[in-house]
């Protein structure tokens, strides 16, 4: 655990140096706007695409991984929805604070799990940590948005404009295009990997100082219920479903680590900016995303020792 702790370290040290930039040096909030459009559109689907296209996929066990992580989303959006009638008798849980919580609870943060995946495995793990991107990230989109739409927001979200959402979203079209090169056998020209290893090799470090510019270290000093259950949830309940369905489709070794990374991470910060947009419960995912963070560097070294 002590070499997952170490190799952790420097994912959550350059967190903690995003967050110090934002409030020293770049306060502006439209640089980190600026930053994270870059970071998205171009940095990460260069190495996405790189990776893929160059990757040994008959290694990878694609159906295992996706398929355990596919079904861990459904089991813990149900389990949400379950808690829901529960949370409102209890603790007096509103739509909003629902909304957050169930986006705390499911969704994942892409640059901190590519981070480690790529950190402690590779080629390899950022090769399955993509797998793990399209598995999740269209059914992660339409739940949230199901979920806000729902118990939220007054203005109820079509489904064309939906699925327009999920079909503009770049990280999905950098996993199909890295594939589809992968899959026809093209080779990757070396001046070309050299510029997309470039890229990719600027959007690890940046998408984590993003991660920390956002964060909110006054949500830390009370959290409420509904945070510190959503924190359960996804930093421990989370990892153990992905665990265990990731052994049922017979994962194991970094395999079944890289599944329960993507599992343990943190939820994702462009959550916040949906729950704004949709009528949720923002400042709740704001407390929920700080203390996840703050907490899944220890949490995170665990569940990752315990699946490999």
């Amino acid at each position: 655990m002590l070499t997952v702790f170490a190799a952790l370290v420097p994912v959550f040290l350059l967190i903690v140096l995003g967050y110090a930039l934002r409030r020293l040096l770049l306060k502006q909030n439209i640089e980190w706007v600026g930053l994270e459009q870059l970071v998205y559109y171009v940095l990460f689907p260069a190495l996405l695409v790189d990776t893929l296209a160059r990757a040994n996929l008959a290694s990878v066990p694609i159906a295992g991984v996706g398929g355990a992580l596919l079904l861990s989303v459904i089991l813990m959006s149900a389990l949400c929805l379950a808690l829901r009638p529960l949370l409102a008798r209890a603790i007096g849980l509103d739509g909003p604070a629902f909304t957050s919580l169930f986006q705390g609870a499911t969704r994942w943060q892409t640059f901190v799990a590519l981070s480690v995946a790529g950190n402690l495995w590779g080629d390899l793990g950022i090769t399955l940590a993509s797998v793990a991107m399209v598995a999740m990230i269209p059914l992660l989109n339409i739940l949230a948005v199901w979920v806000l739409a729902h118990y939220a927001s007054p203005q109820r979200l079509s489904w064309p404009a939906l699925l327009l959402t999920i079909a503009k979203n770049p990280l999905i079209w950098a996993c199909v295009i890295g594939l589809a090169i992968n899959l026809a056998g093209l080779p990757v020209p070396r001046p070309a990997h050299e510029f997309l290893d470039a890229l990719g090799r600027c959007s690890l470090a940046m998408g984590l100082l993003i991660v920390g510019a956002g964060l909110q270290l006054e949500g830390l000093h009370k959290p409420g219920m509904a945070a510190a259950l959503t924190v359960v949830l996804k930093l421990a309940v989370m990892p153990l479903i992905a665990m265990g369905l990731g052994i049922a489709f017979g994962l194991s070794g970094t395999n079944l680590a890289v599944v329960v990374c993507c599992a343990s991470v943190p939820s994702a910060s462009n959550g916040y900016i949906l729950a704004r947009q949709m009528g949720g419960d923002a400042p709740l995912l704001a407390q929920i995303l700080t203390v996840q963070t703050t907490l899944a560097v220890l949490t995170m070294p665990i569940f990752i020792a315990l699946a490999e």
